[in-house]
């Protein structure tokens, strides 16, 4: 038990690293002006209704997605390049955020959440398809392992969305009491 936990451990670590890699060349990514403010008002658009909901429903579905046999890994990296190409843009667009490192983006508590999410639906991927090349004898037991990280993750990015709705929501009454 502890020798599969271990590896279950390695494998997550794997896919929080590759998250983490991915985004950072997204945000590292050379774009234009014109290019930076075509994503952002992209970003705009789709976040111009934003509440909880949608909040999690953003981050659940690609998590989702994410837990599928060796897609799921593609998946999480062309996520995680988008997201870092985001960060990118508003960088180039916003000076104050030139100097500023990327990975800056993942130290609020629903951010640790989110990547932690995407490494365990990545992470567990890759092991199905290795496990499912491998082993194919044993594929309930996958099933279940998957099942219970799905609930893990859906819990996680529940939480974590109500945590940035209610950080997003205490911003906007900063901002409207100065």
């Amino acid at each position: 038990m502890f020798h599969h936990m271990k590896w279950r451990l390695v494998y997550l670590a794997a896919g929080i690293a590759t998250f983490l890699f991915v985004y950072f060349s997204g945000a590292s990514f050379h774009m234009s002006s014109q290019e930076a403010r075509d994503v952002l008002q992209q970003i705009g658009t789709k976040n111009r209704q934003l509440d909880q909901l949608s909040i999690f429903l953003n981050n659940v579905k690609p998590a989702l997605g994410m837990f599928i046999p060796a897609f799921g890994v593609g998946l999480g990296i062309y996520s995680a390049f988008s997201t870092g190409m985001v960060f990118n843009a508003a960088a180039v667009i916003y000076p104050a955020l030139k100097g500023v490192s990327p990975l800056t983006a993942f130290l609020t508590p629903f951010a640790v959440m989110e990547v932690f999410s995407y490494g365990l639906a990545m992470s567990r991927s890759g092991m199905l398809v290795y496990l499912l090349i491998k082993r194919r004898s044993y594929w309930r037991q996958y099933a279940v392992h998957t099942a219970i990280e799905i609930a893990i993750v859906v819990v996680i990015l529940l939480i974590g969305s109500v945590v940035e709705w209610q950080n997003i929501q205490h911003q906007h009454q900063q901002q409207s009491n100065r």
